[in-house]
């Protein structure tokens, strides 16, 4: 399976090879489309990275029954089960990007709610789950940058 996941992972690769955004439209609504396009290639993106570096998912795009909340992945690192947000920023020259430091307290909270539905839905036995944090720094031109923190936070409940 690594073989696939790398084959897979280098074609992706090479179509992010200019960045992962694309030109962006006047209109306010045709920049939240292309926002909501870029942020879905990154998970993609990240998704593949992820899975040639040996990470099994069992779900992505978890969202919860009876709350608010979405886990980007859900995935086995060796014998971890790791809950995984994507962040993907376009770094322009006039500001810089840090997209991993857009997980503040607020979210981490509503990501370690959805973490507890998702083990009680699938029924998880208690295991030890961190929260990954995948950040991709989209530079128009060039190919994605990624940066994994793994462990990146507790959750406070």
């Amino acid at each position: 399976m690594p073989i696939v996941s790398r084959l897979i992972f280098h074609a992706v690769h090479w179509a992010a090879r200019k960045g992962l955004r694309e030109a962006v439209a006047p209109s306010p609504e045709a920049k939240k489309q292309v926002a909501r396009r870029t942020g879905i290639r990154g998970e993609t993106y990240a998704y593949w990275y992820r899975r040639r570096h040996g990470c099994v998912f069992v779900a992505r795009n978890f969202t919860p029954r009876a709350s608010k909340g979405e886990i980007n992945m859900v995935g086995y690192d060796g014998k971890t089960l790791a809950f995984v947000e994507v962040r993907t920023r376009t770094v322009r020259e006039e500001m810089s990007a840090l997209p991993e430091l857009s997980v503040a307290p607020g979210k981490q909270h509503l990501l370690a709610r959805t973490a507890q539905h998702f083990l009680l839905e699938r029924r998880v036995p208690e295991c030890p789950c961190p929260f990954d944090v995948v950040a991709i720094d989209n530079s128009p031109g060039k190919p994605p940058v990624v940066r994994v923190h793994k462990d990146a936070f507790t959750p406070q409940m």
